[in-house]
């Protein structure tokens, strides 16, 4: 059994999906806006968030935003809208699936499940219990908090996911494909994804591709992360 937040404004939808997940042994509970789905995901604690895109307050692409803003609870993409490129923005801004309208309630009771084993197996492999350093980073798992040369780095969830990866294995270069399996949580993808990324953490590093200082890529290898000689 599962704790489910459904956020979906459309009230036929809504009841269908509350009794189909209730009737599979979830406990559930269910919101129209995505103020409602902030305010509930703040106070109490869900193994999976069913969120709309087509809310009547806040695009459901900027509702996820904030919600990973607050919280790693694993959000799953219910919507009409099947457009390629959308899709991999919003996997890339934290989703952790993604289902277009219609789909059948034995698809989307088996997307919990395999979003639920992901979420419990990673969370069974435990974070590191103390600080990692490597040069002038110093990495919070816990806290989830970066620092470099002693100033905070801001990062979005997946940046500081992704160096902290990198962290954990100084030196060590990392596959693209096992950055997806273990960053993205995904079997599946392509590498613009985490070039995008890559990049976007190099700027906040204050490197270049060219000029790097923490994160070396090997072409056709890997990626590395390792303090500047």
């Amino acid at each position: 059994m599962a704790q489910v937040l459904v956020v979906e404004d459309d009230q036929f939808v809504r009841s269908a999906l509350i009794r189909h997940l209730t009737e599979a042994s979830h406990a559930v509970r269910s919101v129209g806006t995505a103020l409602e789905a902030l305010r509930e995901v703040a106070q109490m604690g869900f193994d999976v968030v069913i969120l709309d895109l087509g809310l009547p307050d806040l695009d459901g692409g900027e509702a996820l935003k904030m919600l990973r803003g607050i919280t790693d609870v694993p959000v799953i993409i219910a919507t009409a809208r099947d457009d390629e490129a959308e899709i991999v923005r919003l996997l890339n801004d934290g989703a952790d699936d993604y289902l277009v309208k219609p789909f059948s309630v034995e698809h989307l009771s088996a997307r919990i499940a395999a979003v639920l084993r992901r979420s419990r197996a990673a969370a069974a492999d435990g974070p590191p219990t103390g600080a990692l350093r490597v040069g002038g980073l110093t990495i919070d798992p816990l806290r989830r908090q970066a620092e470099l040369d002693g100033a905070r780095l801001d990062l979005t969830r997946r940046e500081f996911d992704l160096l902290a990866f990198l962290a954990g294995r100084p030196g060590v270069v990392v596959s693209r494909k096992e950055l997806l399996a273990e960053v993205w949580r995904q079997t599946y993808g392509d590498d613009q994804t985490i070039d995008v990324h890559l990049s976007w953490l190099r700027r906040k590093l204050g490197e270049t591709a060219a000029r790097p200082r923490y994160l070396h890529t090997l072409r056709g290898v890997g990626v590395k992360l390792e303090a500047p000689s």
